[in-house]
């Protein structure tokens, strides 16, 4: 794999969540803080979004904007004052109130894509730990291309759903979480990881060591993927990553081995293997050191973390 796809395979759990919404007048409605992710796509029309903290957004047709953190927000018609957004209607009420969605579209509506992504935040990788509260990525002549065709497909899902659809659209919102992940760190974002996936030396080895993780890996050997000498590697990927080649490649062993614990029944040695240990006693050691818990034990517990949601 590579460094977004293991990043967001880490944290996302469940099935996502998505409503195709038209709305039209005076409307205000709020999204109470989730523990996962939350998204909207204005396909139609324009409207604006108001964090809990931060500024707020204005958004016209095909803007995309990302809530990483599950952030609390108000959506609405206009940039309402305090008072409108304390009477902010609660999302899933309003849904209900509004009943089933006008076939045809009418002056002044809005057409929107609202979802959410379930995640699991107690072992994320720094890069999306780094996402900052609101990812807005605004609709530009040119812009994003993978992103709008997930956009379009999604929306044509949702708005005429044909066979397969229960299949189709979880996977096309998969697809559009990475493509806004993906939009954020190529649009010249500030920060460490949009700069590390753009450095060559650190890419190349990233993807080296996320591709095969179960490898062998030596400094020297990752020095010669990435095409550079070691002293090199070591200092370039430590300024820009913040731990050592060789620290960075245990602590993501050991994270992916706690996502398999989560996801999979597999047998601690098939998952030791899976991720370059040797046996599972030497893969069991090394994760109670990391973690402060033995493989065996993490698994229960998270097993009845998923239990209770």
């Amino acid at each position: 794999m590579d460094v977004v796809s293991d990043a967001v395979s880490a944290v996302r759990v469940g099935r996502p969540s998505s409503n195709r919404v038209r709305v039209s007048g005076s409307w205000c409605t709020r999204l109470a803080p989730y523990d996962g992710a939350g998204f909207h796509v204005v396909l139609e029309g324009s409207c604006w979004l108001l964090p809990d903290s931060g500024s707020p957004v204005s958004l016209g047709a095909g803007d995309v904007v990302l809530l990483p953190h599950g952030t609390g927000h108000v959506i609405a018609d206009s940039p309402a004052d305090a008072t409108t957004v304390e009477q902010a209607v609660p999302f899933e009420r309003w849904l209900d109130e509004r009943g089933p969605s006008r076939p045809r579209a009418t002056s002044g509506e809005v057409q929107m894509l609202c979802g959410k992504y379930r995640l699991d935040r107690s072992r994320v990788h720094p890069l999306m730990a780094e996402l900052p509260t609101v990812v807005h990525l605004p609709n530009r002549v040119g812009a994003h291309p993978e992103l709008r065709a997930a956009v379009d497909l999604l929306g044509h899902e949702l708005g005429t759903p044909g066979p397969g659809a229960c299949i189709a659209v979880p996977s096309l919102l998969d697809l559009l979480l990475v493509y806004m992940i993906r939009s954020w760190a190529a649009q010249g974002t500030s920060g460490a990881w949009p700069t590390v996936l753009g450095d060559p030396v650190a890419a190349a080895a990233l993807r080296a060591l996320h591709s095969d993780l179960a490898a062998p890996w030596t400094n020297d050997r990752l020095a010669a993927e990435a095409g550079v000498s070691r002293a090199t590697l070591a200092r370039r990927f430590t300024t820009l990553v913040g731990r050592p080649p060789m620290a960075y490649l245990t602590w993501w062993r050991l994270t992916f081995a706690a996502t398999l614990l989560r996801d999979t029944r597999d047998p601690l040695a098939a998952i030791a293997r899976r991720v370059g240990y040797g046996s599972p006693y030497a893969f069991s050691h090394a994760f109670s050191r990391e973690f402060g818990t033995t493989p065996g034990q993490y698994r229960a517990e998270t097993a009845g973390r998923s239990a209770s949601r």
